[in-house]
Parts: structure tokens; C-alpha cells; sequence
């Protein structure tokens, strides 16, 4: 089976630089399968082309499947393996293309990061659905599709067409972002893989969409596909979507919900409950604990004016709209120390410590394992001298006194009051307003009359929230907090108002009275 990627940026054998393979070279790589070779048919100043042939012996697949497979039969020998598209070329291109695809070049990193003219062709793709499947698959992601069926016989067309397709593609993508959109979606239009399915491949999926796959109209289909229709996986993948995506679970898979699986085991159930237990301890996955920021299903970027969209066509999920809003603000205000409570992964206090203006910088959680996949996100252990003396990480409960939270310039509660109990939101009060005293508190938190623009969602967005305030009920909190401590309170929209519901996210800007 054969894949070519081809760019006529300028130069055009900057290729090599990304794939980590050498233009001059014919490179040969070791599967379980066969063998993977790399070799580029072109390689010019205006145009390069790089090709990846992998040779499968269907003897060595056959034998590593074992007796109790549903096709052990002459079809493990006899088939189309060797030669149409599938699961066993996402592997190969994984494996030899694994720099490039997670996005690193040493050389020439700016290259990397930067979208470029690409045109890819599999001559042979098994897709069934048809090309419109493949047009469905691929348009959302910015290629422009050619999907040509191929006849079975062309000395005999009234056979019809075959379930094969020869696909090209072409648009100004990121080569990273290329490599994953093929990785997945070639064994999701093969709907099926050569290797057991188990919980890991949630992993793998998360990983390979990120960026790409939560925003996707066809995500609940790739999903179950990817995972080979086992139910359970794929309810669980998707929620771990729902949590990268900042989009409540119920909007991302409708259909799931109601979807009775065939073939449902408790085998399912316990990979499921296994990848979800990792995801919560891994770097794909926020912790939910009541404190910790809801990073899951705040917000619906595709909501109407929940996301914006930026040069190129891209939305901004609200959850980046929200931090870049905290951001402008602690300028605004001309703070110098900032301390951010329920600071969850350390997504705002990154932000924070790319800016040297902030010369000091806290994170609080009351989830250890939120801060330890903080302290990992962070690259803590890697991390300069310069800019580690600037951040501190503690672990504390909003609900209690801590010495720990006082002397800073602004605090931040981004997304945190709503995940507090009722009764208990007086000591959240009475600890950061009374007692820490900061000179300024940035508070977000939900607008519940924007819920009925998320398609799908009912009840609260997130299975966390304790509640949801309405504008008045906030603007009601944030008057009544701000005179018994002393502050004045503002208030901003974050995200695109609706002219009747008002913005998806409301944010209460506190600033200490000097005389309080």
C-alpha cells in the first residue's frame, strides 16, 4: 500500500526537514507486519514529494492473530491488506513519521508550527460509506477532497463500483496536523482494525485529535469507529473529548446516549472505567473534584457566540476566550502578583508565567492530582531557575483560612464558585475576600440563561455544577460580597452577548476599597 505527501512551499525539500527523513535516502523501517520504506520520487526547490510503501507479509499477520479470530480462515491469506489503505498503514505512518506528527523539528521549528500547501494521495482506500463519507470526514478539517470510486472490473462496468476509493487531498495544513488527521481517519473509513481494540486506544485517540476531533460534525462516528464500535469506549473517549473541548459530554454525543450496543461485555465496561481512571490521572484529562476548575463541559464552542472565529477559519473555544479575558484584565488592573485558586491543570498560570510582568505566581488546588498534572504540564523539573522562582503550586480548600493566599496583587476564580456548595460559598467569601484580602478578585462563572443555545444540553453544563446564576443573580452576589468586604465590583460579558440570553460566560471584576 502506498501514500505520498507532497508541498510546493518553497523550498519544497523542507519536507525532509519535517519528516525527519532525508530527501537523498531510502529508508526502511521494521513492522510487526512487514515493512515500511520511505523514499521521495521528487525532491525539487518548487515541488517535493515523499512516499511511504509498506510491503505487509499476510503470512506474519495471519499467524499473530490466532485460531479463535472471526477470520481465521484463506481470507487472513487471501486479501486486500497488502495493497488498500487501513489500520496497519496509520500504524506504519505513526511509527516512522512520529516526530513529525507530534509537531517537533529541531531545525526549524517555526517550520513546524506553520501551515503549508500539501497534497496527499492513497490510491487505494477502503471506504465504506462511500466518497461522500470521505468528503464528510475531511472537508471540516480545511482539504479540499477528491474521493474517485474505483470500478471492480473497468472491462466490465456494469459490475459497479468497488468499496475502494482512490483518495486525494490537498489544502494548507500543518504537516503535524495532516499526520493525525490521517492517522485516525484511515481506519475509520475502513471501519476496522488488524489489532485488539483495548482502553488504551482511547489514549491514542485523545492524543491524535486534539485540536481537531471535539470540533468535528462527524466526532460521535470517528469515535465509534476508531474504537470498533465498542460502546463503552467510545462513551468514554467522548467524554474525555468533552473535557479538552470545554463542551458539555451531552452535546458531543447525542446519539450515544440512547444507543442500545450489540455485543456490549463487562470486558467493555471495565476498559472503559480503567481508560477513564487514567485519563484522570494522565495529561488528557482534568480531575473534576468540587473545587477544581471545571475544565469539562463549561461551554459549546459552536454554540452561537460561544467561539470566535480568527483568521483562517478557526474557532477559539470560549474556555480560551475566558483565559485571555482573565489575562487582559490582570493588565488592565496593573497587577505585578497574581494567585489563581482552583487553578485545576495550570492552563491560567502557563499564560501567567509566559508574561514577565507577573513576577510572582501561585496555583492552589484542593486535587493533588490536579497539581501534579499541573507540575507536569508545567515541564517543573525542566523549567529555568528564573522562571521557577516566580511560581508556586500548593495544595489548599478555598473553605478554610490559609496564610498561604494572602499578599498578592489579584486572585483569580475562573470557573470555580459554581463547583462550591451553597452553604459553603459564605467561607469561600469570608476566605479570599476577608481574609486574603487580595487588591483585586476576578470571579467567571456561567450564564445560565445561555444553556438553551447549546443544542442537546439539559440541565446544568457540567455534572459537577452545584449551580448556575442567572445575570441578576450574579450581579446580586457580587453587590452584596463586594459592600460587606469592601470592594467594588464591575461587570463584564465574556464571549458574543445574545441580544437575549447575554453572554455565555459573566465575569465580576473586585477592587478593594484602600480604605477597607
Amino acid at each position: 500500500m502506498l501514500l505520498t505527501i507532497s508541498t510546493t512551499a518553497r523550498p519544497a525539500t523542507d519536507l525532509g526537514f519535517l519528516l525527519h527523513k532525508h530527501p537523498d535516502r531510502v529508508q526502511r523501517f521494521g513492522q510487526s507486519f512487514g515493512e515500511a520504506t520511505v523514499f521521495y520520487p521528487e525532491a525539487g526547490e518548487e515541488r517535493c514529494t515523499a512516499a511511504l510503501l509498506l510491503d505487509v507479509d499476510s503470512v506474519t499477520l495471519a499467524r499473530s492473530r490466532g485460531k479463535n479470530t472471526p477470520d481465521f480462515s484463506l481470507a487472513q491469506y487471501v486479501n486486500d491488506r497488502p495493497y488498500a489503505a487501513s489500520s496497519l498503514l496509520a500504524v506504519a505512518l505513526a511509527d516512522v513519521f512520529r516526530t513529525a506528527r507530534a509537531g517537533r523539528c529541531h531545525a526549524r521549528p517555526e517550520l513546524a508550527a506553520a501551515p503549508l500547501p500539501l497534497e496527499i494521495r492513497l490510491p487505494a482506500l477502503p471506504c465504506r460509506g462511500g466518497p461522500e463519507l470521505a468528503e464528510r470526514l475531511f472537508a471540516p478539517l480545511g482539504w479540499r477532497v477528491s474521493a474517485r470510486p474505483v470500478p471492480l472490473d473497468e472491462g466490465f462496468p456494469e459490475w459497479g463500483d468497488s468499496r475502494y476509493v482512490r483518495l486525494e487531498l490537498s489544502g494548507t495544513v500543518r504537516l503535524a496536523d495532516a499526520l493525525n488527521h490521517l492517522y485516525v481517519l484511515l481506519p475509520v473509513l475502513d471501519d476496522g482494525k488488524h489489532y485488539w481494540i483495548a482502553s488504551d486506544e482511547i489514549d491514542k485517540l485523545v492524543r491524535a485529535g486534539e485540536g481537531w476531533l471535539y470540533g468535528h460534525p462527524e466526532r460521535s462516528l470517528i469515535t465509534r469507529r476508531y474504537l470498533g464500535r465498542r460502546w463503552a469506549l467510545a462513551r468514554t473517549a467522548l467524554a474525555r473529548l468533552a473535557e479538552l473541548g470545554d463542551e458539555p459530554e451531552e452535546r458531543l454525543a447525542p446519539a450515544l446516549a440512547e444507543e442500545a450496543p450489540e455485543g456490549e461485555t463487562a470486558a467493555d465496561e471495565a476498559a472503559a472505567a480503567e481508560a477513564a481512571a487514567r485519563g484522570a490521572a494522565g495529561e488528557d484529562a482534568p480531575d473534576a473534584g468540587a473545587e477544581v476548575r471545571g475544565a469539562a463541559g463549561e461551554d459549546a464552542p459552536d454554540a452561537a457566540g460561544a467561539g470566535a472565529e480568527v483568521p483562517g477559519g478557526k474557532r477559539v473555544p470560549l474556555h480560551a476566550r475566558r483565559r485571555a479575558a482573565v489575562l487582559e484584565v490582570l493588565e488592565e488592573l496593573g497587577a505585578t502578583s497574581v494567585i489563581d485558586l482552583g487553578c485545576g491543570q495550570g492552563e491560567l498560570v502557563g499564560a501567567l508565567l509566559a508574561r514577565p510582568r507577573f513576577a510572582r505566581v501561585a496555583g492552589m488546588d484542593v486535587s493533588a492530582t490536579a497539581l501534579t498534572i499541573a507540575a507536569r504540564k508545567l515541564r517543573l523539573e525542566r523549567m529555568p531557575d528564573s522562571k521557577r522562582a516566580r511560581l508556586t503550586l500548593f495544595q489548599g480548600a478555598l473553605t478554610y483560612t490559609d496564610g498561604r493566599l494572602a499578599g498578592y496583587d489579584a486572585a483569580v476564580l475562573m470557573e470555580v464558585v459554581e463547583h462550591v456548595d451553597p452553604p459553603r460559598l459564605a467561607a469561600l467569601e469570608q476566605v479570599v475576600f476577608g481574609h486574603a484580602k487580595p487588591g483585586h478578585v476576578v470571579v467567571t462563572t456561567p450564564n445560565v440563561e445561555y444553556n438553551p443555545r447549546y443544542p442537546f444540553l439539559t440541565g446544568l453544563r457540567h455534572p459537577d455544577h452545584r449551580f448556575e446564576w442567572t445575570r441578576a443573580e450574579f450581579a446580586a452576589w457580587t453587590a452584596r460580597v463586594g459592600e460587606r468586604y469592601g470592594y467594588r465590583a464591575e461587570l463584564r460579558p465574556v464571549g458574543e452577548e445574545d441580544p437575549e440570553l447575554g453572554p455565555p460566560t459573566q465575569m465580576g471584576v473586585f477592587t478593594r476599597d484602600q480604605r477597607s
